[in-house]
């Protein structure tokens, strides 16, 4: 009866998802469902288990959700991202129109930028430009989603994702782990992507297919949708509703100003994680007062914390003039973060009663038992649970809950480097969320004014495959010469 609570709970928390409830309320119900069917005491089950892993979810990241919001919101409202994304456009041409897209989501999202910030103002200048250059308006989506959602993601090394900072406080890890898989992972994930969608383009073009009838969608609709509000909460760190909040400038941004808060993100995170946080004697994080903790599990975290905090301070600096309504910005901006990191502290509430059932031990040992040894057993849980919740954050940190500490035991007896399981860790949750019901996908087409018909197969092939492929490739090499 246990295993089968497992199921219905899990299967309860997919179908009313899907149908557009509320995860806030689904997690803790199906986690009651899942304990009802265990026998297991279920008040004690959602105040202790429950709130407890949430309250502890909560602890350790919204630091990361809250500044990552609030820096990505500044930098629309300035004009900063709309500035990178132009200047990037104008160099490559009309000729490279795919590719000058695809690079603008990279810059922006792994500067730190907000991937629905990214979203609101990528599409319009991709459905423009795609229109000038006769190449299908349905090819946008898949475009937008390999610039913004695969390598800057999961596999870049020092990507301030929050994707990539889960693994840190379990494996004990920067975010720059294995920063060599992590670029090939990433060059291969590039390479499918802009190879599918080039020969799709050319395929267009010689069927005279043009860009197509366009409708007239506006993105604060899609904003709006409380729908696709619940459902992009759930994926990713900003809530949409707070897009057209605050006030966005219409003056021109110069590029060093638009740029040098990302390279700030970027340069930060590189010496707090590997220059300055190893020479503190922080042995006073052994004590009661903060935590019993360590700095390997903590480290990470502050990196990207120090990184977010000053890009933010220097967004502003820098652009100063251009954020006439300064407060109204920030306040949008926190306003963002709070629903997408209560709603991913629920699905993580809901791993925990899960992981703490009797019946879950056969689930757990059935991971284990998965043929190719702990790293494709680590990748096959995080994809599973990733593709179920249709959230990489919210898949992965469930996964890491239950058997983050058993992979750890299991790396530490057969000699494999930390790194290593963080960076298949995060590649792993950013495979098969990407399925039809994920909110990032949902909201995007919603934003294009496209359907799963027109566009689905495109973002399977740019999001799908060229991730499972350097997934893969990252876990042959990872166990043939170690992390590197």
């Amino acid at each position: 009866m246990g295993l089968l609570g497992i199921l219905v709970g899990l299967g309860l928390l997919i179908w009313l998802a899907f149908r557009g409830w509320s995860v806030l309320l689904l997690a803790p119900l199906s986690a009651l469902v899942a304990s009802a069917f265990g026998r297991e005491p279920l008040l004690a089950n959602w105040t202790q288990t429950f709130m407890g892993s949430a309250a502890q979810f909560l602890a350790q990241f919204f630091p990361i959700f809250l500044l990552g919001a609030v820096f990505g919101k500044l930098m629309d409202d300035s004009g900063a991202v709309t500035a990178v994304a132009t200047f990037i456009t104008r160099r490559l041409g009309e000729r490279r129109v795919i590719l000058a897209v695809v690079l603008s989501g990279a810059l922006v999202t792994y500067g730190g930028v907000s991937l629905f910030v990214a979203f609101f103002v990528i599409v319009p200048m991709a459905q423009s430009l795609f229109r000038a250059a006769g190449i299908p308006r349905r090819l946008v989506p898949a475009t937008v989603i390999l610039g913004t959602s695969t390598f800057t993601m999961s596999a870049l090394p020092g990507t301030p994702s929050i994707q990539n900072a889960i693994p840190m406080p379990f494996f004990g890890t920067t975010p720059f782990a294995a920063p060599g898989l992590g670029m090939i992972a990433s060059l291969i994930m590039l390479g499918i992507g802009l190879w599918w969608l080039l020969r799709a383009e050319k395929a267009a073009r010689q069927a005279n297919e043009g860009y197509g009838e366009e409708l007239s969608i506006a993105t604060s609709a899609a904003a709006d949708d409380e729908r696709l509000r619940g459902r992009a909460t759930t994926a990713r760190e900003f809530d949409p509703a707070e897009i057209s909040h605050g006030h966005r400038s219409e003056a021109e941004v110069p590029i060093v100003n638009a740029v040098l808060p990302l390279v700030v993100v970027v340069v930060v995170n590189l010496v707090m994680s590997l220059v300055v946080l190893p020479r503190l004697d922080v042995s006073f994080l052994a004590e009661q007062r903060w935590g019993s903790t360590s700095l390997s599990a903590v480290a990470g975290v502050w990196s990207v914390v120090v990184a977010l905090a000053g890009a933010t301070a220097t967004v502003v600096i820098c652009n100063w003039t251009r954020l006439p309504a300064l407060r109204q910005t920030m306040d949008a901006g926190a306003n963002a973060s709070v629903l997408p990191a209560l709603t991913v502290a629920s699905l993580v509430g809901f791993g925990a009663v899960i992981a703490s059932l009797p019946a879950f031990d056969m689930v757990r040992d059935w991971a284990l038992d998965i043929k190719g040894g702990p790293l494709v057993s680590l990748a096959v849980s995080t994809n599973l649970l990733a593709a179920l919740t249709g959230s990489a954050s919210g898949g992965l940190t469930i996964a890491l809950d239950a058997l983050g500490q058993t992979y750890m035991d299991v790396a530490t007896r057969e000699g494999i480097d930390p790194g290593l399981l963080h960076r298949v860790a995060v590649i792993g949750s950013g495979t098969l969320d990407i399925l039809p019901h994920n909110g990032a996908v949902v909201s995007l087409l919603a934003i294009c004014g496209l359907t799963h018909r027109q566009s689905y197969l495109d973002i399977v092939m740019v999001g799908i495959v060229s991730s499972v492929v350097a997934l893969a490739a990252v876990i042959a090499m990872g166990s043939a010469l170690g992390s590197f």
